[in-house]
Parts: structure tokens; sequence; C-alpha cells
């Protein structure tokens, strides 16, 4: 018997329509979106642009939402008509929202309310109050007043979806404090909550006396990540600091004494204490040195990404083995390219444990795997690559006959993100059909045209290229999202004017342009 061929796309509709599944809950949602998969990558689909719209502040996208104004007007792109979900009333600069983060409900967790089953803006204001936002209503559910002793401005995941960092502008102290030596000034403050419900864990400092002049930190599942202009990134364990270093537990909205002032946790004005307050050098995990603090930990087993941390090595990628800090075999990676902006490098966001390469010309879809005869030690090899279409002979000696007939030639070499020739630019995964995302770029007259092409995730085979229909300038920066069967383009041009191009699978009829301003 030969190999089972895949059912088509009318097949698997029948065998979903007769329950032909097994017990298994997620067979359902996998058959459906292995249905969508085909859909969207077969050749009579197209994408068409269905929406545009420009505006003169951030436009961000989250999972099917479009939000503009500073997240106070928030637009639904999942129906065929790109509709207002709300509108928020407005406001003054001070309340503005400044950063947001999307929560949605987990799966298997008892919640107090029933409003707290369905998706809600984490949101941070510019006066320091943290809101829970309906992601549907625009209606405010929860508030949490922070603090008036610093300026909270950065919303990140400590924990995907479980537990959130709240992070102040950096303090750099008054000039004549250090000079006197008053004091040693704190660098900036992480408050950290479990989200939904609300429950706070602390608000930790972080000092100068203690970590030296720290250029940036943050929480990243459960690790204090601090770095420096060194280019020094240490790694410090945040629940080892927790339970060394608490002053005193704080709970949300309850009475509390401290410093000589009664108030309730969370409310204006008391807002919530510093309660973590390091005193001694806490116990180091891991510490490296790397060009511009770009570390990454990633694969299985666990590896780092690094650049040797001088400027002559940019551009090369070191990837070693987190337990002992030895080079994988193959462990340099450096993409040979000329080219005015530089490659980059991640893990792969499918938790496969490989690595993605990407250059001007070539995208590198790379492999951990163990050596042959040596279990302890991992090797890096190419799994696939992806090659942007080029003419072959763009680097070559031209000639040139002089005026007395003599032929010259003369050295010429382009440069490999030239704009004539196709270059990438952003390379995403679309989780949820296993697809690849590339965006390549091509120079055409006086301006850039650009196309999304979708791969296939194992083998990095081409299976749709859609064209995106404006004009991609270069010198704009640019997001790409590919959210199942919606394109999304958004463009910062000069002056803050933004732009959001909207694509949807055909056949949708067109819609009238708006601004929202």
């Amino acid at each position: 018997m030969g190999p089972s061929q895949k059912p088509n796309v009318c097949r698997r509709l029948s065998r979903r329509a007769l329950g032909f599944f097994s017990r298994d809950a997620g067979v359902v949602q996998r058959t459906n979106l292995g249905i969508l998969r085909a859909l969207v990558c077969q050749e009579s689909t197209k994408f068409k642009n269905v929406w545009t719209t420009h505006s003169k502040s951030p436009i961000a996208y989250e999972r099917g939402r479009i939000y503009f104004d500073n997240y106070r007007c928030c637009v639904s792109s999942v129906a065929s008509e790109p509709r207002k979900l709300y509108e928020m009333p407005k406001c003054s600069k001070s309340e503005k929202i400044e950063d947001a983060l999307l929560w949605e409900c987990p799966v298997g967790e008892m919640l107090p309310n029933t409003s707290d089953y369905k998706s809600s803006l984490i949101a941070l204001t510019a006066h320091n109050w943290l809101l829970r936002i309906s992601a549907t209503t625009g209606k405010v559910l929860e508030k949490i007043y922070l603090a008036s002793y610093c300026k909270f401005r950065y919303l990140s995941w400590d924990t995907p979806q479980e537990v959130i960092a709240v992070k102040s502008a950096q303090n750099k102290g008054s000039a004549l404090a250090q000079q006197a030596g008053i004091q040693q000034p704190v660098l900036l403050y992480l408050a950290v909550f479990h989200v939904l419900p609300f429950s706070l864990i602390g608000i930790l400092e972080i000092n100068k006396k203690i970590f030296g002049s720290v250029t940036d930190a943050t929480l990243s599942h459960g690790i204090l990540i601090v770095m420096y202009s060194s280019g020094l990134v240490r790694l410090y364990s945040f629940q080892a600091i927790t339970e060394q270093f608490m002053q005193q537990k704080l709970d949300l909205g309850c009475a509390c004494r401290w410093g000589g002032t009664t108030g309730t946790v969370g409310e204006a004005p008391f807002g919530i204490p510093c309660n973590i307050k390091i005193t001694d050098t806490p116990p180091l995990l891991f510490e490296v040195s790397s060009l511009e603090n770009a570390f990454q930990i990633g694969g299985h087993p666990w590896h780092y990404i690094i650049t040797p941390n001088k400027k002559k090595q940019k551009g090369v990628f070191h990837i070693c083995a987190l337990k002992d800090n030895s080079l994988a075999k193959n462990g340099v990676q450096e993409m040979e390219c000329c080219s005015l902006e530089s490659d980059w490098i991640y893990f792969h966001p499918d938790a496969s444990g490989r690595i993605i390469h990407v250059g001007p010309n070539q995208v590198k879809v790379l492999k951990l795997s163990e050596v042959e005869n040596n279990s302890a030690q991992h090797q890096i090899s190419e799994d696939f690559v992806i090659l942007a279409n080029r003419e072959k002979n763009k680097n070559e000696n031209l000639p040139t006959v002089t005026a007395s007939g003599r032929v010259v030639k003369k050295s010429f070499n382009l440069l490999d993100d030239d704009p004539e020739q196709e270059t990438f630019k952003i390379v995403d995964y679309e989780d949820e059909l296993d697809l690849l995302s590339v965006v390549a770029v091509t120079q055409i007259d006086a301006e850039g045209k650009a196309h999304l092409d979708f791969h296939c995730n194992e083998y990095g085979t081409l299976l749709k290229s859609i064209p995106l229909v404006e004009s991609w300038d270069v010198t704009y920066s640019h997001e790409v999202y590919f959210d199942r069967d919606l394109v999304l383009h958004i463009e910062q041009k000069p002056s803050r004017v933004f732009s959001c191009y909207v694509y949807q699978m055909a056949h949708v009829k067109d819609f009238k342009q708006t601004s929202y301003s």
C-alpha cells in the first residue's frame, strides 16, 4: 500500500459533521485549523485589502483587535467588515494609556466573577493606575493605584497570561545628590502581580548600591535579568529575592501602616509601598557578557545565544550550553553578507528548540541535536533554508570602453540588502496554522513593493504568496501580522502619521477608507 493521502477540505468538513473524531477534546479544533490552513494556502484563495485607515497616534494590534488613540478606541478585525467595538471617553493627557497587554481566560481555573472568563486588557495609565478593561465593551472592571514615588511606564509578562511586571522609568538621581554622596539612588522599580484575580506579589527596587550602574532590568519566567552598559548580563532568582528580602506581605484592598502613614493598599493616594528592598547581594544564578546585552535562552536542552562583546564581532552569534557554557559544535553562526542592516537570530517560537537566523537574502532554520557517540555535546545543523528570489549575476565585473578604445573592467558589488533586490524584512510564525510568514520587499522604480509568503514550518516549502497593494518605503517603520485568515500591515510615516492596511481572505467586498485621529 502507498502512503495515505491527506483528506481534502470537503472530506474534512463531512467527517466533522458526522462526528468522526476521537474523544480528545482538541481534535475538533485541530481539524478546523487544518481546514483553514488548506483554504488559506490553496492557489485560488486571494487576500484582499478590505480596509485602510490612518491615525495621528500609534496603532496596535492584538488577537483580532485594532487599537487607536492610546487604546481608547478598539476596532474588531474578525468580522467581514471591521467594526468599532468601543470607544472610551476622552481623557486628559495624564490619564492616557501608555502600555497594555491582552489577558485571555486560562483553562481549568475557577474565577470569582463571570466577567473574569472574558478577555481583558491590562492597561497602565500615565498617572500610575493599573486598569483591567473589558476587551469587548471598554468598561473598567478593576483599578489599582500603584504609587506616587516613581513613574511606572512599561508592562510585560513575567509568566505569559499569569504574572505581569510593571516597570518604572529609570531614575538617574540628581547630579548634586550623587556628587555630594548624600544617597544611593533607586535606579528603577518593578511591581509584580498575579492576574485574575489581581493579587500583589511585591514591588522590588533596583538600587545602585547593590547592583551598580544598571542600564536596564526586567523579569522573565521568574528570573530577574539585570543589564549593564559594559554588555554584562546577570540573572537572579526572583523567588529567592522575594523570600529573603520582602519586608512585609501586602494585600490589595487591605489597610496598611507604612512609614508612619496608614492607608489602603492599591488605593489613592496611599498606593503600594515598595516592600522588597535588597540589602545584600543576592545569589547569582548566571552571568555572561554580550554585545549590546543581546542574550537569549531556549532550545532542548537549554542553550543560550550571545554575540561576543566586541564591535567587530557584530553579526557573529555563539550558541552555548547553559549548563556549562560550552560552545555547541558548529555553534558559531555568521551569515556572510554585506548589508546596511544586520542579520538577526532567535529561538523558534514553536517550542521545537530550533533557531531562526534571518539575513537580507536568506532565512536559515537551524536545529539542535546530540553529537553522534557523545550525548553530552550538541551540534547545530541546517534544517532548511529559504532563499530570496534574486537575479543570479547581479555582482559582476562590468567592462567600460575608454575614448581610446581600451577596455577597462570595473569591480562592482551590490549590497546584499540593495533595495533593487528582493530582501527579507520580517519573519514571523503563525502558531495555529503552523506556518512561517516572510515579508520580502523589492524596490521597483521609485517605490518598494512587498509580498507576504507562507512557508511550511516543517520543511520550509513555499505554500502561498500574497502581494501587498500599498507601497513599502524601507525608511519607514513597519509591522506585519498574519492571524488565521487576516493579514494586517501597520506603517509609521514621518511626523507620527500611522497607517493600517487590513487584508482578508476573498471574497469580501470593499469598504470605505476611514480615519482615526
